[in-house]
């Protein structure tokens, strides 16, 4: 079984509707999609040539699905870029709960 369609959906949508229109050529908020996780990533244009065309992807937090119980689970990065359980939130069977706490960021964990 895949992630469900609608919440991959809600996150797309939440993803796009982080950037104002006029800045999207500089940076995005995107979704990338794996079997059982989202990951959310921040995306910018390359800023110096010798780095090539390339846009970089700097992880924000993730989001993984359990099968089992049909819940989220929300996890935050560390500086090695490694995920961890993000304690204050229970796993939701509702996406847009772990959208809102991302949003929220009550120990700026995710957005700094």
């Amino acid at each position: 079984m895949a992630l469900p369609e609608l919440d991959v959906a809600r996150v797309q949508r939440w993803c796009a509707a982080r950037i104002p229109e006029h800045a999207r050529h500089q940076v995005r908020v995107e979704c990338q999609l794996a079997p059982r996780h989202l990951t959310i990533v921040e995306r910018r244009t390359p800023w110096r040539e010798d780095f090539g065309p390339d846009w970089t992807s700097f992880p924000i937090a993730r989001l993984r699905y359990t099968i089992a119980d049909k819940s989220w689970t929300l996890y935050w990065r560390d500086r090695h870029l490694r995920f961890h359980t993000y304690d204050p939130l229970a796993p939701s069977q509702r996406v847009d709960d772990l959208l809102t706490e991302i949003d929220r960021d009550p120990t700026c964990i995710f957005w700094g």
